[in-house]
């Protein structure tokens, strides 16, 4: 029966061949990025590989920006309980690899290849793996199949099944079923998860509930002087307001933008930085902005400028890679994919910096973390572009209200924690068995 759905899973892929070449050209092309053919069907330069040739290697995989920074902890764990170990990181979007590519503790960063089997089989034979790690829920089938055959022992960490997407896994649980018994272990995010994974049909003597890697995140409050060095260096004056909206999406830059410009109309001083989710949006993005009234400058012209930005003028970040410092220099956080139906995004990165967060209605994908920051006044969650207004207000003008909601997300984040620790325990145990795995192939 098996062979049968492998059968058929390989035909499909091969009917679909010309449809994925399309797709993800097509993709390259209208965000101005290479299509990387060659390394997605496994054919990875030279030049890159020999940076881990070689040498024992570990392959994490994680498919976009969220995933990557999420196992970022795990990575700087690895690095040190394996400092001998090259640690390759694949990503499937251009935006998840240019993060990958500016994390120190990469050594090699690549396209995850297509889930064809000479594909795979190409990439493992040229990156070796001793251990592969895939970050939350990848699961292909062949690559899954090629780790069994080759006896390389693969873990699943910060594992999570949505609700969206149960009743689908279920109704395929007999297609999942095999794959996920092809893994090693499996951690997973909680309790729920791990119930609902092994529903699917995922052994439960492998099943491991080790947390959220999103809250391993250190308390990294910035003192005022490495923020003022950090503003100057972004082209921030260090005596004005600086409201960050970070992650949004089409449909949220213009209550953001709105809500600003009626607060300087106010007689309000402030700056807007805008970090659209997707940089290819950037475009759009400054349209909006000077149709509002707002001088635009771009991170990316950042060579053309010496002087700080004044209050009529918006910083618009075309990269990525940098959120991060955007929300450790800012005095207030919006944390967009929330105001439109997109799922939300992590509200742990701006609480671990000690600011405060408003975020919208649609945070589907975040409820437990969104539940944590409501439940310590971390943040606040605004309704709609009128609501978030009122809170930028009111939160401009109340500075205690401002310093209580950061302090708060600082002891939210003390509290939170210990999922690195809980998957390097499975980890080193799943390298000690590495060599039995090996032996029954």
């Amino acid at each position: 029966m098996q062979s049968i759905i492998n059968g058929i899973y390989s035909l499909v892929l091969l009917l679909a061949f010309p449809g994925v070449v399309c797709y993800h050209l097509y993709r390259s092309l209208s965000r101005g990025r290479r299509a990387a053919f060659a390394e997605r069907f496994g054919f990875i330069p030279e030049a890159e590989t020999a940076k881990v040739s070689g040498q024992g290697t570990i392959w994490v995989h994680a498919v976009s920006v969220g995933e990557t920074l999420a196992c970022r902890p795990l990575l700087t764990a690895l690095k040190k309980r394996f400092p001998d170990k090259k640690l390759v990181i694949s990503t499937v979007t251009e935006t998840g690899r240019e993060v990958a590519l500016n994390l120190r503790e990469s050594d090699l960063c690549i396209y995850f290849p297509f889930d064809y089997r000479f594909a795979v089989r190409r990439a493992l034979r040229t990156i070796q793996p001793e251990l592969v790690v895939v970050v939350e829920t990848e699961i292909w089938p062949n690559f899954m199949e090629q780790l069994r055959r080759q006896g390389i022992p693969s873990l699943l960490v910060n594992g999570r099944i949505s609700d969206r997407s149960l009743g689908r896994y279920l109704k395929l649980s007999w297609f999942f079923r095999p794959v996920l018994e092809k893994f090693t272990a499996l951690c997973m995010q909680s309790a729920e998860d791990c119930r609902r994974i092994i529903a699917i049909g995922a052994p439960p003597e492998r099943v491991v509930c080790a947390n959220n890697l999103k809250y391993d995140l250190p308390p990294a409050p910035l003192d005022l002087r490495e923020r003022d060095a950090l503003r100057r260096r972004y082209l921030l004056p260090s005596d004005i307001f600086v409201i960050v909206a970070g992650s949004t999406h089409q449909g949220e830059d213009e209550p953001v933008i709105s809500a600003c410009r009626k607060l300087l109309d106010a007689g309000n001083k402030l700056l807007l930085v805008l970090v659209p989710r997707h940089p290819e949006r950037s475009g759009e993005a400054a349209e909006l902005l000077r149709n509002d009234g707002f001088r635009v400058l771009l991170r990316s012209r950042f060579e053309e400028r010496r002087i700080c930005l004044e209050p009529d003028e918006a910083l618009l970040v075309d990269r990525v890679g940098e959120l991060m410092n955007f929300y450790a220099l800012a005095d207030l956080v919006f944390v967009g994919g929330s105001l439109v139906p997109t799922g939300g995004h992590n509200l742990l990165e701006p609480a671990s910096v000690g600011v405060p967060v408003l975020f919208g209605p649609h945070m589907n994908n975040f409820r437990e973390i969104t539940a944590l920051v409501l439940g310590a006044e971390a943040g606040l969650q605004v309704t709609d572009g009128g609501d978030l207004f009122n809170c930028f207000s009111t939160l401009l003008a109340d500075d205690d209200r401002r310093r209580q909601l950061g302090h708060n997300g600082l002891d939210l984040m003390a509290r939170l924690g210990g999922s690195t620790d809980k998957h390097m325990e499975v980890i080193e145990q799943v390298f000690r068995r590495g060599a039995a795995c090996r032996a029954q192939v």
